[in-house]
């Protein structure tokens, strides 16, 4: 049930939308890894689009830097070395510069301040 919710909203929601980005590939596929980790189909490297690369490693900062009901935010060091750990192997390396530089200029907020 835990991995259910990309293929929910892909197939109940997204499927027949027509938007002028991949929206409907970009919610299936946002819990891909680079090294073919992932779900629900389990790509890998070049399988996976720049939209998605981009959107997986920016859903786990968020999902790591905001509080949940069932859990405090995680702490900047601890998203920092979660996505600096998976450079090149679960998350594209330029996504991680990026979202790494936008950490430590202070652009995404942590519930730790």
């Amino acid at each position: 049930m835990i991995k259910s919710p990309p293929k929910v909203g892909y197939n109940q929601i997204l499927e027949d939308t027509n938007f002028p980005w991949p929206v409907a590939e970009m919610t299936l596929h946002h819990h891909e890894r680079l090294d073919g980790s992932g779900y629900p189909d389990g790509l890998e490297g070049g399988e996976l689009t720049a939209e998605v690369r981009i959107l997986g490693a920016v859903d786990v900062v968020e999902a790591m830097s905001t509080r949940r009901p069932y859990r405090e935010a995680r702490s900047k060091e601890r998203t920092l070395s979660v996505i600096k750990d998976g450079r090149g192997d679960k998350f594209d390396p330029e996504v991680v510069d990026i979202l790494v530089e936008m950490i430590d200029e202070g652009e995404i907020e942590f519930g730790d301040k």
